[in-house]
């Protein structure tokens, strides 16, 4: 630790976290949730767990005077057999809403998973801090936003003055949840996920439910979104439907009226988006499941069902955007707020010729800005499902 400063450690507790729906007590601090215990308590699988353990959109918030700012953390890093090691995942640093620095933390656990036989192998490795230094001297308002790569146990903040929770903001509060996608795969950073700049685009704040390989139509996810305050809500559906290839258009029709009447005996008024996929040329015709293809290092997906087996129900990303158009048209007229976006709108054929997907799935740091840029545009700006109204 720096020893220059006179630190003052404050207690890292739930009032200064935002974008978090939980928190967990462990042996070395406090672990953001994304899902709320009891959902916890009913996850399948190893892949949503650690989806929703990772913070993306959490971020601690405060108003401090320092200069200074360390944050002790433990990180659980991801990597993938027969792929080089990620790079550590970034802390921004926000002061009165702009980054102000960057930094990452060594060290953690490392989480290597075989992406063929689904085997994990778990390395403890150590806690380190993340160090911002040279900050304005003046009364401000910090955020640091968390990895959205890395699950991230919280052990200790010092600053150099007190710290104090912020006050809240008074915007409205936007609920999204989605794929890895809206997890933020591939972004440069946790503020440079597509959901992060269009919440601050539309000035709003973000509680991010994007969960890799996860958007799956869960109950139980429906239910935390319920029971969840929010005055705007978006759910993105579609490509891990058609990735996983777990459910047939018989089941998928009522899955998606189920997962929305959740929602809407919660938050009965609240503008509720539905947004289908965007672009993704392997899956738009061709069903899943979707598998890893390795060359040369990298790796590619390549969709593996039978295009002739939809006439069976297989479904794919234009069947499904056709579906939930139709769902969509058919609950508006007795559900004024509820909204139907395609997601090529935010990501197209044009948006693909410019910016590919480089592995057939998920943008690149471009791509999110783009996705980004459009989804503020079409919903947040004038006549979008979230345009605040004409006074």
């Amino acid at each position: 630790m720096n020893t220059e400063h006179d630190w003052v450690t404050t207690p890292i507790t739930e009032d200064l976290l935002r974008g978090a729906l939980d928190v967990e007590h462990t042996a070395y601090g406090l672990l953001p949730h994304r899902l709320p215990a009891r959902a916890r308590r009913q996850i399948p699988d190893e892949l949503l767990a650690v989806a929703e353990a990772t913070p993306s959109g959490v971020r601690l918030v405060f108003r401090t005077r320092a200069t200074a700012v360390e944050l002790d953390t433990l990180p659980t890093k991801r990597a993938y057999r027969n792929l080089p090691t990620p790079a550590d995942g970034v802390y921004d640093l926000l002061v009165d809403g702009r980054l102000t620095a960057q930094t990452t933390v060594t060290g953690g656990r490392l989480r290597t998973t075989d992406m063929v036989t689904g085997s994990v192998e778990l390395r403890e490795g150590p806690s380190g801090t993340a160090r911002f230094t040279d900050l304005p001297a003046r009364d401000k308002h910090v955020e640091i936003w968390l990895p959205h790569t890395e699950i991230t146990e919280l052990i200790a903040l010092r600053t150099d003055a007190p710290v104090e929770p912020a006050p809240g903001s008074g915007r409205r509060v936007w609920l999204h949840h989605g794929s890895s996608i809206s997890h933020g795969s591939n972004a440069a950073g946790p503020t440079t996920i597509w959901p992060a700049l269009a919440a601050a685009r539309g000035g709003v704040e973000l509680v991010n439910l994007g969960f890799s390989g996860s958007a799956l139509l869960d109950p139980f996810t429906a239910r935390a979104m319920r029971d969840t305050p929010a005055d705007l809500i978006s759910v993105k559906i579609g490509i891990n439907v058609v990735n996983a290839d777990v459910m047939r258009l018989r089941a998928f029709v009522p899955a998606v009226h189920g997962f929305l009447d959740t929602i809407r005996e919660g938050h009965p008024d609240t503008p509720l988006l539905v947004v289908s996929a965007i672009l993704c040329p392997v899956h738009e015709d061709t069903p899943g499941p979707l598998v890893p293809d390795f060359d040369g290092g990298t790796v590619r997906f390549k969709a593996t069902g039978d295009p002739a087996e939809r006439a069976a129900g297989r479904l794919t990303l234009n069947v499904i955007r056709d579906e939930l158009s139709r769902i969509v048209e058919r609950r508006a007229a007795d559900d004024p707020g509820l909204h139907y976006l395609d997601g090529r709108d935010l990501y197209g054929e044009a948006d693909h010729a410019e910016l590919p997907l480089p592995d057939e799935v998920h943008p690149d740091a471009a791509g999110h800005r783009r996705i980004a840029e459009n989804f503020a545009r079409l919903v947040f700006g004038s006549g979008g499902a979230f345009a605040l109204p004409v006074p």
